[in-house]
C-alpha cells in the first residue's frame, strides 16, 4: 500500500441476515480523502452466491442494517453531512427511508422487538444548556462541571456524567406510507446516574435486558451486570449476581435463559482486569450466577459482533487463538465446542437466521469479506477488497516463531518487500497490552513493506490470544518479558539475510509506545525510534487518563520502587537514539501530556526529536481518525524513516542535522525534584 490507497480500503460492518436466510445485509464503509470524511452504503447480497453484492442506500453513512423479525423492514442508522446518526426505516419490498428519530447526540443501533412493530435502542440525553442544546451557548460559555466521580469521562466520547447513555423504545408509525403523519415519539425506559448498553427483548416483548453499573461502590470497580426492565420502564431488576463485567446479553427462544459475553470474575475489589477473558455465559432470566460455557483461562473473545448471536442450541463466538480469530460453535448443553471457521484468519463478525450464518473474515491482505456457511460447505459472497487487491501492493506475512532468554517460545511474523534484501527493518509492537497481531490486512504495515522496510511483530508476553496465563505474565514487570521476547524475536528475524540486521528502526503505539520508548533507553541499536500515544509515566497517567485510576495499579503494582523501576519516563534520560513522538491533542487514554513530556526531555538534551500533535483527534486516531490526518500521519512516518533509515523506495535528499552535543546545564528545579534534563551523548 501507498499512503494514498487508505481511500481503497473498503470494510465491512457486521452483517444482518433476512429471517429466510435467503439474504444479508451489510454496511460498507470507506475513508473519502477528498472530503476528509468517511462514506458508507448499505449492500444487499443473497447468500447462496447467485449473484454479486448491490448497493441498497445512498445515504452519506448509513451503519448498523437490522431486518425485523418478519422480514418486512430493514433498520438502520443513516447520519447526515455533518450530523449525528439517527434510526432510519425502509420497506424490504422497496420503497423510500424514512427517518424516526432526531435525538440531539445521535441514536443507538437498532433492536427490533419480536412483534417487529417495535424498536429500542440506547441514546445519549444531553444535561440542558450542554452540547449545542441551547442556542447560542457554545462549549465555552456552559456552566462548569462539578466532578465528584472517578469514572467521569471517556476517551473518544468525552465526559460522561452531563450525557448518560438511556434506553428508548420506539414504535413504528401506524401508515409508514403516509409521510405527512408525525413519527411517533420514542419513549425512554431508563433513568439515572450511570450509562445503559447493550439493549435487547426478551421474546414475548413485555422485558427488556440491558448492561449498566448500578450497584453501590460502581465507580471504585469495573463490574458491569444485565439488568432487566418493561418497556414502559417499571420493574426495573438487577439479573446478574457476580463480580463480573457483563455485556451483550441475549434471550433464549423462551425467554428463561440470558446467554452473554463475560469476564465472569473481576477478583473481590472488581478491579482485576488483568488478561481476564470475556467468554460465552449464560445466566437464569429471573436472576442468578454466571455460568460460563468456556474456560476464561483458556478462550478469549475476539470477534466485533455487538450482541450474543444464538443460532439453534449452541452460540456463535470469535475466539482468539494464536493471532487468529476463529469461530465457534459452542453448544448450549456443555458439549464440545465445533470450529466453523480456523486458520489464518481473523473473524471480524457473525450473523445467523434461517438456517445460514454469514461471517465477515479477514486475512493478512483483506479487511473482510462476507462468507456463507451452510451444512452444504462455505461459500465467499463478496469481493470489496478487489480494487485494493488490484494494485499489487499488499504482502503475505511470514509465521515464525523464536525463542526468549528462558526458553519461552515467541510468536510472531515478517512481512518483507519483493526482491532479494537486504531490506532495512522495522519492529512495530502493538498497544494493549492484552492485544495482538494476527492475520488481517494492517494498513500500516502494507505502507512500510511497499515503501522498502522489512516489519517485524510479534504477541510478546502480556499479548492475548494465548491464554490467561501468557497475558498475565507481565503483571507487575512491565519492561521485562515483555521486552526480553520482543527483542529476542528480532533477533530471530535477523537471522535471514534477507533482512538488514544494521539497519533497524522501533516504533509502537500506546503501550507499543511504552515498550519503544523504554527499549530505547536501555540500548541505542536502532537508528530511529517513533513513540506514539504513549503510556510513559504512570504517575502523571493515574490523574490525566481515563483509566489511570485502575489501569497502572493492577498492571504496574502499588509500591513507588516497583512503579519507578517499569516507568518508560524514568529511563527516559538515558536516550540518544532520534525519535518522533506522535500524539493526539484530545487523546483521554494516554494524555498528551505523557508524549509532551517525552519530548521536551529529548529536545532539552539535544536528541533529535519531532513532536508530531494532530488536532481534534482520540486515542485512535490510526484506526478512526479523520481521513487526511491518517494519510498524514504515514506520510510522515516515512518522511521520518526516509531521513534516519532510507530504503530505495523511501529516500530524502540529506539535510543538515546538528550533531548532538553535550546539553547546557538543566533549568534550575525544586530541591528533591526528579530531573527532566541530564546529560548525554548519542553513541553511534
Amino acid at each position: 500500500m501507498r499512503p494514498t490507497d487508505l481511500a481503497l480500503l473498503r470494510t465491512p460492518g457486521v452483517p444482518t441476515v433476512s429471517p429466510d436466510g435467503r439474504m444479508a445485509v451489510v454496511a460498507v464503509t470507506r475513508p473519502d480523502l477528498d472530503a476528509d470524511e468517511y462514506r458508507s452504503q448499505l449492500w444487499a447480497v443473497p447468500t447462496d452466491g447467485s449473484a454479486p453484492a448491490r448497493p441498497v442506500t445512498s445515504g452519506h453513512r448509513d451503519t448498523a442494517p437490522a431486518f425485523s423479525p418478519d422480514g418486512r423492514w430493514l433498520a438502520y442508522l443513516s447520519a447526515e453531512p455533518g450530523g449525528k446518526p439517527q434510526i432510519h426505516l425502509v420497506p424490504t419490498a422497496g420503497g423510500t427511508a424514512r427517518r424516526l428519530t432526531d435525538h440531539h447526540l445521535g441514536a443507538g443501533a437498532p433492536v427490533w422487538a419480536p412483534d417487529s412493530r417495535r424498536l429500542a435502542y440506547t441514546a445519549r440525553v444531553p444535561e440542558q444548556g450542554r452540547y449545542g442544546t441551547t442556542e447560542g451557548v457554545g462549549p465555552e460559555a456552559e456552566p462548569p462541571r462539578l466532578i465528584t466521580t472517578l469514572q467521569y469521562r471517556l476517551d473518544d466520547v468525552g465526559f460522561l456524567v452531563d450525557r448518560r447513555s438511556q434506553v428508548f423504545v420506539l414504535d413504528l408509525p401506524e401508515d409508514f406510507a403516509d409521510d405527512t403523519r408525525a413519527v411517533p415519539e420514542p419513549v425512554q425506559v431508563t433513568t439515572g446516574d450511570a450509562d445503559c448498553a447493550d439493549v435487547t427483548w426478551r421474546p414475548d416483548g413485555d422485558e427488556l435486558a440491558f448492561v449498566s453499573a448500578r450497584h453501590p461502590g460502581a465507580d471504585r470497580d469495573l463490574v458491569r451486570d444485565v439488568h432487566a426492565v418493561r418497556p414502559d420502564g417499571s420493574g426495573l431488576r438487577r439479573v446478574t449476581e457476580s463480580n463480573g463485567e457483563c455485556s451483550l446479553p441475549a434471550y433464549d427462544p423462551v425467554g428463561r435463559t440470558i446467554y452473554l459475553t463475560a469476564v465472569p470474575d473481576l477478583g473481590p475489589d472488581g478491579l482485576d482486569f488483568v488478561a481476564r477473558q470475556a467468554v460465552p455465559c449464560r445466566v437464569a432470566a429471573d436472576g442468578g450466577p454466571l455460568e460460563p460455557l468456556l474456560d476464561p483461562e483458556e478462550h478469549h473473545r475476539g470477534d466485533e459482533t455487538p450482541a450474543t448471536v444464538l443460532h439453534g442450541d449452541a452460540v456463535l463466538v470469535g475466539v482468539e487463538r494464536r493471532g487468529a480469530v476463529e469461530l465457534l460453535r459452542v453448544p448450549v448443553d456443555g458439549g464440545p465446542p465445533e470450529v466453523l471457521v480456523e486458520g489464518p484468519f481473523t473473524v471480524r463478525s457473525v450473523a445467523a437466521a434461517g438456517g445460514v450464518v454469514v461471517a465477515v473474515v479477514a486475512h493478512d491482505r483483506s479487511v473482510g469479506e462476507l462468507i456463507a456457511l451452510t451444512p452444504g460447505g462455505r461459500r465467499l459472497l463478496t469481493g470489496f477488497g478487489r480494487p485494493l487487491g488490484e494494485t499489487g501492493r499488499l504482502h503475505r506475512m511470514t509465521e515464525r516463531t523464536a525463542t526468549a532468554p528462558d526458553g519461552y517460545p515467541v510468536h510472531g511474523w515478517v512481512t518483507t518487500p519483493p526482491g532479494p534484501g537486504p531490506h532495512p527493518v522495522l519492529l512495530t509492537i502493538h498497544g494493549g497490552p492484552f492485544a495482538q497481531y494476527g492475520w488481517t490486512l494492517f494498513d500500516e504495515t502494507q505502507t512500510y513493506v511497499t515503501a522498502g522496510y522489512a516489519v517485524v511483530q510479534c504477541n510478546p508476553r502480556g499479548s492475548s490470544g494465548y491464554g490467561s496465563a501468557h497475558g498475565r505474565a507481565i503483571r507487575g514487570g512491565f519492561g521485562g518479558l515483555d521486552a526480553a521476547d520482543v527483542l529476542a524475536f528480532l533477533d530471530a528475524a535477523l537471522e535471514d539475510p534477507q533482512l538488514d540486521a544494521d539497519r533497524v528502526g522501533i516504533m509502537g503505539g500506546s503501550y507499543g509506545g511504552y515498550l519503544t520508548t523504554l527499549v530505547i533507553g536501555r540500548t541505542n541499536r536502532f537508528a530511529a525510534a517513533i513513540s506514539e500515544r504513549a503510556f510513559l509515566d504512570p504517575v502523571s497517567f493515574v490523574g490525566s487518563s481515563d483509566i489511570g485510576w485502575a489501569f497502572p495499579d493492577q498492571y504496574l503494582g502499588t509500591d513507588p520502587e516497583q512503579v519507578a523501576a517499569q516507568s518508560a519516563m524514568a529511563g527516559a534520560r538515558g536516550i540518544t537514539t532520534p525519535t518522533m513522538v506522535i500524539h493526539s491533542e484530545e487523546d483521554w487514554r494516554c494524555p498528551v501530556e505523557q508524549g509532551a513530556r517525552l519530548f521536551v526531555e529529548l529536545k532539552r538534551r539535544g536528541v533529535p526529536a519531532e513532536l508530531l500533535l494532530f488536532p481534534g483527534e482520540g486515542h485512535e486516531l490510526s484506526r478512526t481518525g479523520r481521513p487526511r490526518h491518517r494519510l498524514a500521519r504515514l506520510e510522515h512516518v516515512l518522511r521520518w524513516w526516509a531521513r534516519w533509515l532510507p530504503a530505495p523506495e523511501n529516500r530524502e535528499e540529506p539535510a543538515a542535522v546538528e550533531p548532538v552535543r553535550d546539553a547546557a546545564p538543566p533549568l534550575e528545579e525544586p530541591a528533591g525534584a526528579e530531573p527532566l534534563a541530564v546529560r548525554a551523548t548519542r553513541v553511534d
